[in-house]
């Protein structure tokens, strides 16, 4: 559990700052920060997450409980990220890096408890079996089309320049 740990960590760290990197590239976006809003950290908790489920895919994808397993996780990134922040942010009235910093990790961490306590439980029915692997392509489509073409609601809002998606990084909006 603590390799899946460290590697989402440190790759979701590197999706921080690629899409800034990248110069900023079209298709990074897609997975990488555009800016500083709830969404995309939920996303650069996301897209680690989803890449490790290749590797534990080819491990646990025989197993029944693999894709209950896997959109629970990915849900728990979901519910957490924007859950905690909202919250303490209600409370003392402004974000600090300082607590948003650890709770990524916290997210992370939470996310593989979920995920191979699913994995060790007796096998699920085929009915969750089938249902989390819908929820699995529930959740990875609309990552894509939130990416894409996100609300226009507080979760997608980018706290510095007040846009969503893409037009809110910080290139486009000096320009």
């Amino acid at each position: 559990m603590w390799n899946a740990v460290i590697i989402i960590s440190i790759l979701g760290t590197i999706a921080h700052f690629m899409y800034e990197i990248s110069g900023p590239n079209k298709f990074i976006a897609l997975f990488a920060a555009v800016n500083e809003s709830t969404w995309e950290h939920i996303k650069i908790a996301m897209t680690p997450s989803l890449l490790w489920g290749l590797y534990d895919g080819f491990v646990y994808g025989t197993n029944p409980n693999y894709f209950p397993a896997k959109t629970l996780s990915l849900l728990m990134i979901i519910f957490i990220i924007p859950t905690v922040f909202y919250s303490y942010k209600a409370i003392f009235k402004k974000s600090t890096l300082w607590v948003d910093i650890p709770l990524f990790y916290f997210a992370i961490i939470c996310s593989q408890l979920v995920f191979y306590h699913i994995i060790g439980l007796p096998p699920v029915t085929f009915i969750y079996e089938y249902l989390g692997t819908v929820g699995l392509f529930v959740i990875f489509g609309n990552y894509m089309v939130l990416t894409l073409q996100p609300f226009e609601n507080f979760i997608f809002e980018d706290p510095i320049s007040k846009k969503y998606g893409k037009e809110a990084h910080s290139n486009i909006t000096k320009k």
